[in-house]
């Protein structure tokens, strides 16, 4: 197959990893002010715990969109996989995700680790987030003309 054929795939991967980082943004800047109020022993709106996990769930969605999308275009370009490390990258990504996601979960205190993996995954994806970004835009530059 063609990549024009493909664009579409190429163009929903665009704004599934332009929405991630967005919502990696403002999932840091929401979590930041947890912390912080936590810290400080100042109650926080009960909304903005609600809406971190609201925010949260929308990008284990997105890096999940990312994931077949990257998969199925490019098997279905290529034939196979593991053409660059663009693939290592990104099952990373998705691995610290969906590990951040479930550690969310468990945060209560009851499990007092659960909070400090949380923000270790997170700063793990932050690295991970540039890693697959640059590999993707490697990856990207092969088919602008």
């Amino acid at each position: 197959m063609n990549l024009p054929s493909f664009l579409w795939l190429w163009k929903i991967a665009a704004w599934s990893m332009g929405f991630s980082v967005f919502a990696y943004v403002l999932l840091a800047i929401t979590g930041g002010w947890m912390l912080y109020s936590r810290q400080k022993q100042q109650p926080r709106p009960q909304i903005l715990r609600n809406f971190h996990y609201l925010i949260g769930g929308g990008m284990v969605c997105l890096v999940l969109i990312l994931l077949t999308v990257g998969l199925v275009g490019t098997l279905g370009y290529y034939g196979s996989l593991g053409h660059s490390i663009h693939l290592a990258a990104g099952l990373i990504v998705v691995s610290l995700v969906l590990g951040s996601a479930g550690s969310a979960t468990q945060i209560n205190p009851k499990n007092p680790w659960a909070r400090s993996l949380h923000l270790s995954l997170n700063m793990g994806l932050f690295f991970a987030f540039t890693a697959v970004s640059l590999s993707g835009w490697v990856i990207v530059q092969k088919y602008l003309p």
